[in-house]
């Protein structure tokens, strides 16, 4: 229980540089895939058209894909960003927003 209670201390610490779980490449991954999906979002929206449409629903369902833990999450990132160039490609073919 002690080692329980100072987890529930340092709570603070959660997502700063003093956070010990924080550099694990998970974690790492996990907080740059935020700014990666608004960013693909971002470019859905700029290219959004009746021939983008579907594309776009598809990339803005890609986080459901990122499940599980450590290296099966890890997997599942990797299958995220092949699938978001892969859209990002079928949006700008589709001339969204033309």
């Amino acid at each position: 229980r002690p080692v329980f209670g100072a987890l529930r201390a340092m709570r603070g610490l959660r997502g700063t540089a003093f956070d010990p779980f924080g550099y694990a490449r998970v974690r790492r991954e996990e907080r740059a895939l935020v700014d990666e999906y608004r960013a693909l979002v971002v470019r859905a929206l700029e290219t959004l058209g009746p021939n983008s449409h579907d594309a776009a629903v598809a990339l803005a369902d890609l986080p459901d894909m990122i499940r599980g833990y450590e290296e099966i999450k890890l997997g599942n990132i990797t299958q995220f960003r092949r699938q978001a160039a892969e859209l990002s490609t079928r949006l700008v073919s589709a001339g969204g927003g033309q």
